[in-house]
């Protein structure tokens, strides 16, 4: 693994995992969130973020946590190993309101300066309907891309025995 790009769910815990992974392994890891988001929430123009995206993927080696189906292709493209974390939706909704009430009006250590956090309605709602939605599209895609190594963990348990394995040398 030397470029890896992990997905999933929002709330699934991406840049936790992330984190850790770049802990063990020593590879730099880079939140998209970071690079995506402006001040007060404000996208960065498509234009912009694809060349953005591009730039990093140039990279030799790195960790690279977010969704952006925008780009989602690009990263699929250039890395060597797909991590999706599919956990539980009701998982994923809790952790969601939770990080919203105790991060609320502070910027997450994996956020863009200028975004405090806040309960947005329009991600709660994409966070409830990833498995009819997203999951589906994101699982078509990544059958065009039978050659990279996709690990899909799908509860907890499975993450901290994926990461315990790699610490161990597994």
């Amino acid at each position: 693994m030397k470029r890896v790009v992990i997905i999933g769910s929002g709330g699934a815990g991406k840049s936790t995992f992330a984190r850790r992974l770049g802990e063990i392994t020593g590879l730099e890891v880079i939140h998209l969130d970071r690079y995506f988001w402006r001040p007060n929430w404000e996208p960065t123009p498509e234009a912009a973020w694809k060349a953005t995206v591009a730039r990093l993927l140039e990279r030799e080696s790195w960790i690279m946590d977010g969704n952006f189906g925008g780009t989602r292709r690009m990263r699929l493209r250039a890395c060597d190993t797909v991590i999706f974390l599919d956990l539980p939706r009701h998982l994923c909704f809790y952790r969601v309101l939770k990080r919203g009430v105790v991060n609320r009006r502070r910027v997450r250590p994996d956020m863009a300066e200028g975004c405090n956090e806040r309960f947005d309605p329009e991600f709660l709602k994409w966070v409830w309907n990833y498995p009819n939605s997203s999951k589906i599209r994101l699982i078509d895609e990544l059958k065009e891309f039978s050659d990279k190594q996709v690990i899909t963990l799908r509860s907890q348990r499975e993450v901290r025995e994926f990461l315990a394995g790699l610490e161990n040398g597994n």
